[in-house]
């Protein structure tokens, strides 16, 4: 598998777990042409904090497990509000659903392709 497939995967596995965990409005986002810093955006959203949590938490575990990966950073994880887990070539965004609404991060990027990760 190529660095590039590889963080791919790593995109769904995570979009998959969040899933899993009942994130809502999960999408991929096929940045790597308009930012030098990543390839991939994985962007979802719970409906509370604690989801939030429950949601960072599985995404961690999921990757651990299938690539032995950990996040190089991860950002506001104590306010389980907007968690940022980044992975290098994968940034998974977590957010609660009010401050991904006031943010429209996907408006940002709303040229990028989307990639599809359900089965």
């Amino acid at each position: 598998m190529t660095a590039a497939e590889d963080a791919c995967e790593l995109a769904k596995v995570a979009a998959r777990a969040a899933d899993d965990k009942k994130a809502e409005h999960t999408v991929i986002l096929a940045v790597g042409d308009v930012l030098a810093i990543t390839d991939y955006f994985v962007i979802t959203s719970a409906g509370n904090r604690r989801l939030v949590r429950s949601v960072v938490d599985a995404v961690e575990e999921a990757v651990r497990t299938t690539f032995g990966r950990s996040p190089i950073r991860s950002e506001g994880v104590t306010e389980q509000q907007w968690v940022l887990l980044d992975y290098g070539d994968v940034v998974v965004h977590v957010f609660a659903e009010e401050i991904r609404m006031y943010y429209e991060i996907e408006r940002l990027y709303r040229d990028v392709a989307r990639v599809p990760w359900q089965d």
